[in-house]
């Protein structure tokens, strides 16, 4: 039988309920018992795991080695936990073929020699249904090559996964949202470009077949999920859209709207949750309300905006700037790298392809009770806190530049250090520079993500030096005050050196901070599943800054899996973290309707 939160809160004896949950530690279950009692299970989860982050590093590493290899002696001789045991005969690592068995038993030695400690992996994975053999295989031998210390946090993180999934069995918990979002995200990851399908790597760019098909599919799970309209509009966002509570008005209905939604393009081989996260979770949301029979006081349309990425065209955000009337005309006269032009491309996916049914897309936002946009975070941060979610303060504002410094090329074994003019080695000096001043800020970052040398040689001092300057932070005066500075210190650097350059701006994003009244809205609902409030800001852009021109706007993070990773094939979550993030948004739905109710 099931245990519940009432029993754990009441027992005298509540570390035996706990016993296994961590293995052979019962310090952790003890410790975070006296911070009883818990409001939800995920209350309890973030207990455990902060008992293991306050303790010290002797009693950290313990527990890692309190962990059996896996498909390792213990396994062998039958010695493991009823859990371990359960858990790695899930995986199939007890069917490993012989190869198999041997290139983990190699593993194992060779991690073990370098860190000390076992490694150890969530083989359940994120969904909790179990890994394949090869993909734990293929992560085994991926963090061999991690730091020391990368790896040791990287073991914890696994381990509190372990756990968790432990506490779910315990307690009978299924994330049932959460099961149907990772699904949804498995499914529509099968649509993939050509070049990039055959390689098993997913790739969607704008209007191609693989987009078409994407944008088929969620129409079609909008429908299923009980959606009263659904469309493909003139710049191919999927648009769905919940009805409200009461009757018609002409061709409007009553009550306001609430619009949310994300992106479904991708990068070239990307993850499978960057923007789709923000589409599936407000369909979940609504799935769940459709299926109950309830309508609330306001609409809720979802928006799986088409295009945010820019990889097919130079045109970022073109399918949110329709909707908020930025949408530039000169972008449909744009080419992409074979030739098509954009509005070639609209219809030739049946699309109209014309500025006038593009104008036609774009929101009166005085129908809009504001915009709301769930994202993974694409960042270390929450995963480094063991906080499952994130409230999102400001959306960092930028600058780009494409750059070039010019010096004299001469010859590397002639020219005395004290004679040259290196035009590589004065972007170095920015480099580093750049590095320096975005960390006084705390919150700002620099990035020089680019750097080449025409024409370069081995034995030439680099003549010339091209580069990209990306700089980013929460508000635009602290953003300016960084730009200035470094393009100040990139003047220096080059008058010192007698060197020349220029630097051309080729992007400038204004700074989207949350409004105040919709990130509280977002805090209160974080604060109804018992984990702790985390204020952060975007350090990426999002559709959200379309959409604040405009209208209100929040945001809310879902922790990434492999440190938060993203734009690769590793970018993950669980499905217990994104059932926190369906549910918070179940909540944020709970008090508009009764701020529209009062």
């Amino acid at each position: 039988m099931a245990l519940t939160l009432e029993q754990l809160n009441t027992a005298a004896g509540a570390v035996a309920l706990l016993e296994g949950i961590y293995e052979h530690s019962p310090w952790i279950a003890q410790q975070a018992l006296a911070r009883r009692p818990f409001a939800s299970l995920a209350q309890l989860k973030h207990a455990m795991a902060t008992v293991v982050r306050e303790a010290t590093p002797d009693k950290q590493l313990a527990l890692i080695r309190a962990h059996p290899e896996l498909a390792g002696k213990a396994m062998v001789a039958k010695t493991l936990t009823a859990e371990s045991a359960g858990e790695q005969s899930a995986a199939g690592l007890t069917q490993c073929t012989p190869e198999e068995f041997a290139r983990i038993q190699q593993l194992n030695a060779a991690y073990n020699a370098k860190f000390g400690f076992p490694f150890i992996l969530a083989v359940r994975g994120p969904r909790g249904s179990g890994l394949a053999r090869a993909r734990i295989i293929a992560a085994f031998e991926r963090r061999l090559d991690n730091h020391p210390d990368f790896e040791r946090a990287e073991a914890l993180r696994n381990i509190h996964r372990i756990a968790e999934l432990r506490l779910n069995d315990r307690f009978g918990h299924e994330p049932e949202l959460g099961n149907l979002l990772w699904d949804w995200h498995e499914d529509l990851a099968q649509h993939s470009d050509p070049g990039f399908s055959q390689n098993g790597q997913l790739t969607v760019t704008y209007l191609t077949d693989a987009h078409r098909a994407c944008a088929m599919a969620i129409s079609g799970r909008m429908r299923e999920c009980g959606f009263d309209e659904v469309e493909i509009d003139a710049v191919g966002n999927v648009v769905g859209r919940y009805h409200p509570v009461g009757p018609s008005t002409g061709s409007g209905r009553t009550g306001k709207t609430l619009l949310t939604g994300s992106h479904y393009d991708t990068v070239r081989n990307a993850g499978r949750y960057d923007g789709r996260l923000g589409i599936f979770t407000p369909m979940a949301c609504v799935h769940a309300l459709s299926r109950s029979g309830e309508r609330l006081p306001f609409g809720i349309e979802v928006v799986a905006f088409s295009e945010e990425e820019g990889q097919r065209y130079r045109a970022n955000f073109l399918a949110s700037s329709a909707l908020t009337g930025h949408f530039d005309a000169a972008w449909l006269d744009q080419k992409d790298a074979d030739g098509v032009a954009m509005a070639d491309a609209m219809r030739h996916a049946g699309l109209p392809g014309s500025m006038q049914a593009v104008a036609a897309l774009r929101r009166d936002p005085s129908r809009y009770l504001g915009f709301v946009e769930v994202h993974i975070e694409q960042g270390p941060v929450l995963n480094e806190l063991d906080l499952p979610l994130g409230i999102v303060t400001s959306i960092n504002g930028s600058v780009r530049f494409t750059c070039e410094v010019t010096g004299m090329a001469s010859h590397a074994g002639t020219t005395p250090m004290n004679r040259r003019r290196d035009a590589a080695a004065a972007v170095a000096e920015l480099a580093l520079y750049v590095e320096q001043r975005a960390a006084r800020d705390g919150d700002s970052v620099g990035t020089i993500g680019m750097l080449s040398v025409p024409a370069g040689s081995v034995n030439v001092v680099p003549g010339r030096c091209q580069f990209s300057l990306d700089l980013r932070a929460p508000n635009d005066a602290q953003r300016d005050a960084l730009v200035n500075d470094v393009l100040a210190e990139l003047q220096a650097i080059c008058a010192r050196r007698g060197v020349r350059h220029t630097a051309e701006q080729n992007m400038r994003a204004a700074a989207a901070p949350s409004a105040p009244d919709w990130q509280q809205r977002w805090e209160r609902a974080v604060e109804t599943l018992g984990v702790p409030l985390y204020r952060m800001p975007s350090g990426a852009g999002h559709d959200a800054m379309k959409l604040h021109l405009v209208m209100p706007q929040a945001m809310l993070f879902v922790r990434g899996e492999n440190a938060g990773i993203s734009h690769n094939p590793l970018e993950s979550t669980t499905s217990d973290d994104m059932q926190l993030a369906a549910d918070a948004f179940l909540a944020l739905l709970r008090q508009l309707a009764e701020e529209q109710s009062a």
